[in-house]
């Protein structure tokens, strides 16, 4: 099993629109709109000329932010549960294709891959996908795991070097636009990751540098020798270890956009899943079979999460997924989620998000909803937490 993040919504055959209307009848009903104190004022969107809800509109407001000096799309698109292996049995390659290209069709111009996804299939999904459009894009992949089945590190300097000019060829291209170190590697000093990366980018091979899963202390050492574009962390309503351990702050202080995997909660904040989802998850191809916040007793711990998400969400003519989304892009104008998924009807949803404005009022509420709750469970499991934010 590869050891890498989700950064899909779980698929489920009932929408999370038709969940949303029928779940805030019975929120409503059920006088949970009191959790909001309760919800004053909310006006709902606007309905299109379609007469649907203006948050799914293909016509949508995605605008571009800055990670760095890296331009992207405000929402970008994880591409990793399309090939398999982490979140599910993925899709075949022609239906990978096209939520690629629905997705960028979309106003999405940012996608995010690895190496160690699949391994290397997600990356030869990614490049023909994007062949045709390569230049409108911005590619996003990582390096540092061994590929040999052991979930081993490896940064060393040569293998970085070797393992981009194999990434080049799959994603068929003459550069790769952000070039994430995966994890760090206490074997190699961060110092030599970074000159390495550096010696890419003035070769013209890599544009940007960034790093995965870093504590704040190894941010600033690599950003001392190799300015540093993005970071790419868990971070959602459901895990927001990010806002008290430095990382956020050092990105603010030091220039450094940041990108959540796992804005969805990885799959919990849509509101979709049942309770006994855990048992479903086939531990060969779901990494969540382990995961504490998908245990039964947690999920049923931390439904209160979803009725304040789904009645806001209500008030707002957007879903739990769409207001998950919002609150993030409205936390910093350097923040750029990348949820991924499966399922076309989730993606159109999910790129949505971009027409739900939350006003400071909107945050404030929904801080304090969260305030008056307790959040259960650990984001992984013991083997994939080792690897993360290490010194």
């Amino acid at each position: 099993m590869n050891n890498q993040e989700p950064n899909s919504d779980i698929e489920h055959d009932q929408s999370r629109r038709d969940f949303l209307l029928t779940s805030a009848i019975a929120v409503a009903g059920a006088g949970v709109a009191g959790i909001l104190n309760p919800l004053q004022a909310f006006a709902v969107e606007p309905k299109g000329s379609n007469g649907k809800d203006k948050a799914n509109e293909k016509d949508n407001n995605m605008k571009n932010r800055k990670l760095g000096a890296l331009e992207v799309s405000a929402l970008g698109f994880g591409n990793m549960s399309l090939s398999g292996g982490h979140y599910g049995p993925g899709v075949d390659r022609a239906q990978g294709i096209r939520m690629i290209r629905e997705a960028h069709e979309r106003g999405v111009t940012f996608f995010d891959t690895a190496e160690v996804y699949g391994p290397y299939v997600n990356e030869e999904l990614v490049g023909e996908a994007l062949a045709p459009v390569r230049d409108k894009v911005a590619i996003a992949t990582k390096f540092g795991f061994k590929i040999d089945g052991t979930n081993g590190l490896d940064s060393r300097p040569d293998h970085i070097r070797e393992t981009v000019e194999g990434m080049l060829k799959r994603l068929r291209t003459d550069r790769i636009d952000l070039l994430y170190q995966h994890r760090v590697d206490l074997s190699v000093p961060i110092e030599d990751v970074a000159g390495t990366v550096k010696d890419l980018i003035d070769a013209g091979k890599v544009l940007h540098f960034g790093l995965s899963e870093p504590s704040a202390n190894t941010i600033r050492r690599a950003h001392a020798v190799q300015p540093v574009a993005a970071i790419q962390t868990e971070y959602s309503l459901i895990e927001r270890s990010v806002e008290h351990n430095g990382v956020l702050q050092t990105c603010e202080e030091l220039g450094i956009g940041f990108v959540p995997w796992g804005p969805l909660g990885q799959g919990f904040l849509p509101g979709t899943m049942d309770v006994n989802a855990q048992s479903t998850f086939d531990p060969k191809t779901d990494l969540r079979a382990t995961f504490p916040r998908f245990s039964p007793m947690v999920m049923k711990n931390n439904q209160p999460i979803i009725e304040i998400l789904t009645t806001f969400g209500a008030k707002k003519g957007a879903t739990p997924a769409q207001i998950a989304l919002a609150w993030l892009m409205a936390q910093k104008p350097w923040i750029v989620p990348i949820p991924g998924t499966t399922n076309m009807d989730h993606l159109r949803e999910n790129m949505g998000a971009v027409n739900v404005q939350l006003t400071p009022a909107d945050l404030r509420e929904i801080e304090t909803a969260f305030s008056r709750i307790e959040i259960y469970g650990g984001r992984m499991d013991a083997k994939q937490m080792a690897q993360i934010g290490q010194d």
